[in-house]
């Protein structure tokens, strides 16, 4: 039994069998593409080659689990754009976001851009996205995710998000920052353990630095949806608290119809706005899919 995740003991409900999830394979998700082809379409299409598709919520016809699939960046149907395997939390943040058509969206760390193709998706190919990232190594993922997935409505920027231009404001932001990463963790095949990563420590500071940027980029009613995939309190709650004290932002409601935890109001002696189980905690054992944490924000 993995012994990293102790100190999240008392805050993860049913703890036992979060430590039995993590011992358990990550299923293999596909989002379909509505860009490119109907998710009827595709459907039919796998299972004329064997492959079984069983849709995850009856309120999203675009997300799956796929059995028995174990490559399917293989598949004719990933080169021509009609799929994009992605965790089932990941892709919940675009719907979480919930764009309108039309939108001006900034995607502040976007690669490898399976949130910015599927916010495209979601506004069909209308308004804007700025997908931005740091990293120009990264923009040749970014970019191909984009082409093959039929996104027309895009650019891609190479700012430091906790930096990005105060010039124009925008609908929506979405805020998926670097974590630690804790929710990407299951027993691999060889067993390989859990490692902390030497830089979390650094980690609270710069998300702070990027929500407050993105917040403040913000039209008067516009939307940020502030993500990470770790467990860390000091990385989700205690960052969307410190937004809270340094601007007149107002957490929104999240609805999605799947299983999600409320935030935290006080985690290791420090005490947050009790607005804060506002957010949404997901775990592996409630959804099968990475762990995740949500918190959709506006201007007051």
């Amino acid at each position: 039994m993995n012994t990293a995740f102790e100190i999240y003991k008392d805050i993860i409900p049913d703890f036992s069998l979060f430590q039995e999830s993590l011992e358990k394979p990550f299923p293999v998700h596909l989002r379909i593409n509505r860009l490119l082809a109907a998710p009827s379409k595709v459907v039919s299409r796998l299972r004329e080659k064997g492959i079984l598709l069983t849709q995850v919520s009856q309120e999203y016809d675009t997300f799956y689990i796929a059995l028995d699939l174990p490559y399917p960046g293989n598949l004719l149907e990933y080169f021509l754009g009609y799929i994009h395997p992605q965790a089932l939390t990941s892709a919940l943040a675009a719907m979480a976001l919930r764009p309108r058509k039309d939108a001006l969206i900034l995607d502040m760390c976007a690669a490898p851009g399976g949130k910015s193709a599927h916010l495209a998706d979601l506004m069909e190919n209308t308004g804007f996205i700025v997908c931005n990232d740091l990293y120009a190594t990264r923009h040749v993922s970014l970019g191909h995710t984009l082409s093959r997935l039929g996104v027309q409505n895009s650019v891609v920027t190479g700012y430091q998000a906790q930096e990005f231009p105060l010039r124009h404001q925008f609908d929506y932001v979405l805020a998926d920052v670097p974590c630690s990463c804790e929710g990407k963790f299951r027993i691999a095949p060889k067993g390989k353990p859990y490692r902390e990563d030497k830089g979390k420590a650094q980690l609270p500071d710069i998300q702070k630095k990027i929500l407050l940027r993105g917040f403040d980029l913000l039209k008067d009613n516009g939307k940020i949806l502030y993500a990470t995939c770790t467990y860390n309190p000091a990385e989700n709650e205690s960052v969307v608290n410190f937004l809270l004290n340094e601007r007149d932002a107002e957490l929104l409601p999240i609805h999605l119809g799947v299983a999600f935890e409320p935030g935290l109001s006080e985690w290791n002696h420090e005490r947050y706005d009790k607005r804060l189980t506002g957010t949404s905690r997901f775990y592996p054992h409630r959804i099968d899919s990475v762990g995740f944490f949500m918190a959709r924000i506006g201007r007051k």
